[in-house]
């Protein structure tokens, strides 16, 4: 994979992403590693957390929520007679990222490391690492290095354990990650911030929907989980180790540190860097991407499915979360699809559409059924076999599929999609059969999860056009959701 190292205004060795893979935990131990673990371990978990406070890390899952904050909030609600569990979310999916990945393959020893100091601060017996089973160097460095790590035995009493959960798309989003650990399907749950854990003391029935939430009783002894992604352990060693200074040594006031991006789209190559926080979009693009393809034009950037598109006139925008939100978009997993003049946005809006649709769980009738209707009137766009009335349902149904929604998908949905109608309008209504001058019926756009690297290109999913709504590869839809599927498995038992 081609990755390289972009860090404005920094004169220290990468943070997270190391530029030449580290092997093994003695080469870890040489250069620093392990340190801040140590050092975590020798002082007060109230002054770890407080140092993650001072530091001002936000969560790098997307959310951008203060670490410090959530470890406090963890630590708070911690049980008085059952351990709490620290997980690291490794199961990365979202359609134009791959920073966790290559942070793993480059370096697991450093996100296992910020997991234990994690583990300290929280008061946890346990540490679990959840990627996906398709993940197979990943998985195969992480087994590696917790095997050393034990076999060391900075562990401890610690229990270290790698879990492989399925591919879907749920899987990575925090609650649905929970259910997996406890045995059941990626389905996401109505939870407060220190909802039950892992290994849910409850009724052990197989739907999320079933089960009780935490805070709901004030008796309950069910602890809390600790739950960051894997970005967000690896910068904890440095700011235990260097200060909270240090961390804000780079970046913005509000947004400090670095920030791992993942550009791939229209550009003349693809690749993962570590940036500093605050570098305009459009730096980010031609430092990581080399800018446009040869006589062509950008004019937007999606940060994956999850946030509103960047149009090519707003790429001076810094890349911190508030001024992301404040152009009405957002960071996501800083993994930018870019688009030039060439690319048909009503393919696009069909290709993104049908990836959520298809990954809705079910549970939320509007997100599955409505996000169902809106790839079929979508594709019926791109095929420019549509009329005006089609495309008003579009933007009738994008107003609606978001209802009562458990989870961001259904809004990701929406946001996207009315993101697109807004910036694309006219060359959306050049699809119509009734259009003045209707262009040619289109081709397809692949939205899908980056499966890996070749050289400077990304390879995408490409068996996700073939997957059917109830996450099968059958080759026709049985109809029903995933989430029908487990509730009539349940009856029957």
């Amino acid at each position: 994979m081609g990755t390289k190292v972009c860090t404005p205004n920094m004169k220290t060795e990468p943070r997270v992403l190391d530029a030449v893979p580290v092997t093994s935990i003695d080469e870890y131990r040489s250069h620093g590693g392990l340190a801040a673990l140590h050092a975590a371990r020798s002082v007060d978990p109230n002054a770890v957390i407080e140092t993650l406070e001072a530091s001002g890390l936000r969560g790098r899952g997307g959310a951008g929520f203060p670490t410090g904050a959530k470890w406090r909030t963890v630590a708070a609600y911690r049980s008085s007679s059952v351990p709490t569990t620290v997980v690291v979310n490794a199961a990365e999916g979202e359609p134009g990222s791959f920073k966790d990945r290559a942070i793993v393959r480059a370096n697991p020893y450093r996100v296992l490391e910020g997991a234990m100091i994690g583990a300290w601060a929280v008061g946890a017996d346990r540490v679990i690492v959840a990627a996906k089973a398709s993940f197979e160097r990943e998985l195969t460095r992480l087994h590696g290095a917790v095997a050393e790590l034990i076999s060391d035995g900075v562990v401890g009493d610690l229990e270290l354990e790698v879990v492989a959960g399925p591919d879907e798309y749920l899987y990575g989003e925090e609650t649905a990650l929970l259910e997996v650990l406890d045995g059941r399907s990626p389905f996401p749950r109505v939870a407060p911030p220190f909802r039950h854990g892992v290994d849910e003391i409850g009724s052990g029935a197989e739907s999320a929907a079933a089960l009780e939430l935490a805070g709901t009783q004030a008796d309950t002894v069910a602890p809390p989980t600790l739950v960051n992604n894997v970005e967000t352990f690896a910068n904890v060693p440095g700011i235990v180790e260097f200060g909270p200074d240090w961390f804000r040594g780079v970046g913005t006031a509000r947004s400090p540190g670095t920030i791992v991006c993942t550009v791939t789209g229209r550009t003349q190559r693809h690749g993962v860097a570590e940036v500093a926080m605050g570098t305009p979009l459009g730096a980010v693009i031609d430092q990581i991407g080399a800018g446009a393809l040869g006589g062509r034009r950008l004019v937007a950037a999606m940060s994956g499915v999850a946030n509103p598109l960047v149009p090519a006139a707003r790429f001076d925008t810094p890349l911190t979360y508030e001024d992301m939100d404040a152009l009405g978009s957002g960071l996501g997993a800083c993994g930018f699809i870019v688009f030039d003049d060439s690319t048909d946005m009503a393919a696009v809006a069909h290709g993104v559409s049908r990836f959520l649709a298809v990954e809705s769980c079910g549970q939320c009738t509007p997100c599955k059924q409505d996000g169902l209707a809106l790839s079929e009137r979508l594709d019926q766009l791109r095929r420019s076999d549509a009329a005006e009335a089609v495309l008003n349902e579009v933007g009738e149904l994008a107003a609606t599929v978001s209802n009562e929604a458990r989870c961001f998908l259904a809004h990701q949905h929406k946001r996207v999609l009315e993101s697109i109608l807004a910036l694309f309008a006219d060359q959306l209504r050049a699809h119509l059969v009734d259009a003045p001058e209707p262009i040619p019926s289109a081709g397809t756009e692949l939205i899908a999860a980056i499966v890996d690297f070749d050289g400077d290109r990304a390879v995408l999913d490409q068996r996700h056009p073939f997957k059917q709504p109830d996450w099968t590869y059958d080759a026709d839809w049985s109809g029903a959701s995933p989430a029908d599927v487990i509730d009539e498995r349940r009856r029957a038992s």
